[in-house]
């Protein structure tokens, strides 16, 4: 780093405060999911602080919240500086885990499905305490004299925090079960499921569409093919288009499938069993892999606005064969042996995530401000 850079006035993290805004977002729909039920039991939202602690409750439970809310202190930090530093940085993190964890439980007074606890409240303060001094003692490292900094410069265009915040979360995307591989945004079975409840008798949207047929083995082949192949190409090429000439794009693009299947085959084999841990690797799924594959090894030094143009329609291709053909009844069966109970919270966000990224992709990709991005890029 130059002397002329190490003058120039630290500046504030667009990326942390993205984050911060999308973290935010997923532990509320974690705190109070399934968004159900909603009803008055007689109790004020506040009564949780001064009922006696709870007599049962383990350490998986107290260390959850705990690490839940370690990365919203941290942050609410990296969000603040440079305009808050240092202990005030930290107060200010506290004292936000404490109110989001209270409205949390208050909200969960009026949800049948959870239960509003003291004990929660105080891993979650404590987790977004530890954070924040995490964040504190981190912030000149990442923010000020980090060599992330430097690679981020070199190798990503400018203001790419949105789009890395969308690059990220892609493998989380993947903890949710899904019916195909890479088939995040199925909204048309909870329509369905909305609309069943509401005219009291079963509703496919998906069966509707299809008009009766009944689609073969080959059939359901083909479909996970394309969405798997769709699905792994337009998140590819999302990142790729947030890199500069630079930038060692194959190693890139490949650590980040890497860290996706990995974290594919790590959530499978939590939550179902150790055997079944590639249970998503199809022969379906093994051809969309290869033909995704080849559409982006085709496509790495293509320009960067052809390549978010079909990152766009690759997603949305993806999402569309995703909902109107119906989840194979083998994966249906598989998930009941999912039992939810301790991973709720979890679930919750997990299916959040797995519902929206693609809409959050593609809102990115087809975002006007890609055109001020163009006049920036450097080579």
């Amino acid at each position: 780093m130059t002397e002329q850079e190490q003058a120039l006035p630290p500046t504030a993290s667009s990326f942390a405060r993205a984050a911060l805004l999308v973290y935010t977002l997923l532990v509320i729909y974690a705190s109070w999911y399934p968004f159900s039920g909603w009803q008055m039991i007689g109790l004020a939202p506040w009564d949780f602080l001064l009922a006696p602690l709870p007599h049962y409750w383990t350490v998986f439970d107290v260390s959850t919240n705990v690490f839940g809310y370690m990365p919203f202190g941290l942050l609410i930090v990296f969000a603040l500086y440079p305009k808050v530093r240092g202990l005030w940085a930290v107060a200010v993190a506290f004292i936000a885990g404490l109110l989001l964890s209270s409205l949390m439980e208050a909200g969960q007074t009026f949800l049948p499905s959870r239960v509003s606890s003291n004990l929660d409240l105080l891993p979650n303060a404590s987790g977004a305490l530890f954070g924040a001094i995490g964040g504190m003692l981190l912030s000149r490292v990442f923010l000020e004299q980090s060599r992330l900094l430097e690679l981020r410069k070199n190798w990503f265009i400018h203001d790419a925090g949105r789009g890395l915040i969308v690059v990220a979360l892609w493998p989380l995307a993947q903890i949710f079960p899904q019916g195909y591989l890479f088939g995040h945004g199925q909204i048309m079975p909870i329509l369905s499921d909305w609309t069943s409840k509401w005219f009291s008798k079963p509703i496919d949207f998906s069966e509707i569409a299809l008009r009766g047929i009944q689609l073969t083995v080959q059939e359901y082949w083909l479909a996970e093919t394309i969405i798997t192949a769709c699905g792994f190409a337009g998140a590819m090429l999302a990142m790729l288009c947030l890199l500069r000439k630079p930038a060692p794009k194959t190693g890139l693009i490949l650590l980040l499938a890497g860290i996706t299947l990995t974290s594919k085959w790590l959530a499978s084999a939590l939550l179902f069993s150790p055997q079944n841990g590639m249970a998503w690797l199809t022969p379906g799924a093994q051809g969309g892999l290869l033909i995704g594959a080849m559409l982006v090894g085709g496509l790495t030094f293509a320009p960067p606005d052809a390549q978010r143009r079909l990152a766009a329609f690759s997603l949305a291709v993806s999402v569309l064969v995703a909902n109107f053909v119906p989840v194979n009844p083998y994966f249906v069966a598989t998930l009941q042996a999912w039992l939810q109970g301790k991973f709720l919270n979890f679930n919750g966000a997990a299916q959040f995530l797995s519902l929206v990224w693609p809409f959050f992709a593609i809102w990115f990709l087809v975002h006007p401000m890609h055109r001020r991005k163009r006049r920036q890029r450097g080579v």
